[in-house]
């Protein structure tokens, strides 16, 4: 039980700090805790990964009020990108998190392994000069992909700054801008994602005691706790940092991000 607390608010504070810091829901740090979390409860495996997605969503709802309203405060966020994605990334993210229950554990995580390697090495590399335009697309693609976003996000239980911080870095978008932004696209995932995959685990045989749908409540509830108190600090970080610096750091948070969930399964 106290290790499990230890886990528990370890992985909250990390969350946290993360998604105040790059504009990520903290999902990455969460879910291989969760996934293993689950296995010493006895969660079918099965489900197991399905659990951890489930939960971190539900977490992130929590990091991400915290962390937006600190960027909100600093004048980081772009209202009217949020505005414009705001209904296609909630459908998105429904869909992508319905189909989700019906993979399993290893498509998951192989899928976001390649997408993050790929976002990685534009962050890493010096492609500062190299954008697809001056701005973010219009047209259909102004939907299309931030539908994109939402869907993949919501599949793997991250909060979308993992791929929408690059994508609006690419399209010359600043880069503690981008993250700014990016933790409120985040929450209109996490909170459409979070719906879908509790639909999708009702009357799931197997899942532990204080589940909702696949969403664990005493597990999302002891990491939000701790995260919500570290979330400013890694806005205000953020705001502080230089944007090479940033950059190379998201960089590395993704590549990190790929090894855990690669080990974890």
């Amino acid at each position: 039980m106290i290790l499990t607390l230890v886990y528990l608010i370890g992985a909250g504070l990390v969350a946290g700090f993360m998604a105040g810091l790059l504009g990520i829901g903290g999902g990455i740090v969460t879910i291989p805790v969760l996934f293993v979390l689950f296995e010493k409860i006895g969660t079918p495996l099965e489900w197991r990964m399905h659990a951890a997605i489930a939960t971190s969503l539900a977490i992130i709802v929590a990091t991400n009020i915290s962390s937006a309203w600190a960027h909100h405060k600093k004048g980081g966020v772009d209202w009217d990108t949020v505005k414009s994605w705001w209904a296609t990334v909630a459908i998105a993210a429904v869909l992508g998190s319905m189909l989700a229950t019906t993979l399993k554990t290893a498509e998951l995580v192989y899928v976001f392994a390649t997408l993050a390697g790929l976002l990685a090495l534009k962050m890493l590399l010096p492609f500062e000069k190299w954008t697809l335009g001056p701005t973010l697309p219009s047209g259909i693609f102004k939907y299309l992909n931030p539908g994109v976003i939402g869907f993949c996000s919501a599949m793997m239980g991250i909060g979308g700054g993992s791929f929408s911080v690059p994508y609006m870095t690419v399209y010359s978008v600043p880069i503690h801008r981008a993250v700014g932004t990016a933790t409120l696209i985040g929450l209109v995932i996490s909170i459409a994602g979070g719906l879908g995959y509790l639909v999708g685990g009702l009357n799931i045989p197997g899942l532990p005691a204080g589940s909702v749908g696949f969403i664990h409540l005493p597990y999302a509830a002891g990491i939000a706790v701790a995260a919500v108190f570290t979330a400013p600090l890694g806005a205000k970080a953020a705001h502080k940092l230089p944007r090479a610096v940033l950059s190379i750091l998201f960089g590395l948070f993704l590549i990190g991000a790929t090894v855990r969930l690669v080990n974890a399964v």
